[in-house]
């Protein structure tokens, strides 16, 4: 099947896709965007977190083909060419990310808060980021990165 989907602003099509197959394994194997993480295939830790039409979602609970048609935002399309979302910079200036598997994901889910909420208390950045799993950095730069988008 051919899945034509927008991703990022720009048109883009995905050839011979099985049926079966995740819209994380499209846009990380067939289109060449390997900033969203697979991790869990369950949609249990967040790291493959992107936005269908403009809803955050985990992209290896969705079937590609429902995507066909649609429009989808990853961690790359955040940034604007060269200069990083705020959300992005914060993270990089907060030393919140490590080993970088979470971090797609976690600064979606704190993108989408902030878009929502744009002063969050410290029990709503929580539980915003209570769907995204990490195992590096205990999680106090990370809520230090959101706090800094906040300010």
């Amino acid at each position: 099947m051919r899945v034509k989907v927008t991703v990022n602003g720009e048109p883009r099509q995905a050839d011979d896709v099985w049926e079966g197959e995740s819209l994380l394994y499209v846009l990380r194997e067939r289109l060449g965007l390997p900033g969203s993480k697979n991790a869990c295939e369950q949609g249990e830790c967040g790291s493959c977190t992107v936005y269908l039409d403009d809803v955050a979602v985990c992209a290896c609970l969705v079937a590609a083909g429902q995507a066909e048609g649609r429009d989808v935002r990853t961690v790359e399309g955040l940034a604007e060419g060269d200069r990083l979302d705020p959300v992005q910079q914060s993270f990089v200036d907060a030393g919140a990310v490590q080993c970088g598997f979470c971090t797609p994901g976690l600064v979606l889910a704190a993108h989408d808060l902030l878009r929502r909420v744009p002063r969050p208390s410290d029990e709503e950045i929580r539980e915003a980021l209570a769907g995204n799993l990490c195992r590096c950095t205990g999680y106090e730069k990370i809520i230090e990165a959101v706090k800094g988008v906040a300010r």
